[in-house]
């Protein structure tokens, strides 16, 4: 039987939780990056009036966000891999550690919640 199995068991299920939120933070990027390119195609091929209120979402704000999220998706899954590897060897450790901040996991959180605020807005704008 492994020592403290349920301690390392909890670590992992965070860790799994942590790539699965990452790696939707990386399709939703992916979304958005293609709903990007279908709105640039369209209207560089009509370019009438009526796709004018369509200009207005493949502006230079629109190029960045579905990469930006791309981007914080990767780095959701590599912090969360540093934090798995960390925590197992505190767990098999034989002294007491103290649980450690949760900066990292706030500020991603934050950025996160600031990305999904903004990108409401700039829908809801337009």
């Amino acid at each position: 039987m492994i020592e403290r199995y349920s301690d390392h068991a909890a670590n992992e299920r965070t860790f799994l939780a942590w790539v699965r939120t990452g790696i939707a933070t990386i399709a939703f990027g992916f979304v958005v990056e293609k709903f990007n390119l279908f709105v640039r195609t369209i209207i560089e091929a009509n370019p009438s009036a009526g796709t004018a209120k369509l200009a207005r979402f493949s502006d230079s704000f629109s190029h960045y966000d579905g990469l930006v999220l791309i981007f914080i998706g990767i780095l959701i899954i590599v912090l969360s891999l540093v934090r798995f590897i960390r925590t197992s060897r505190m767990i098999d450790d034989a002294e007491a550690h103290s649980a450690g901040g949760v900066r990292v996991e706030l500020v991603l959180a934050v950025v996160l919640a600031i990305i999904v605020m903004s990108m409401t807005a700039y829908f809801a704008l337009f």
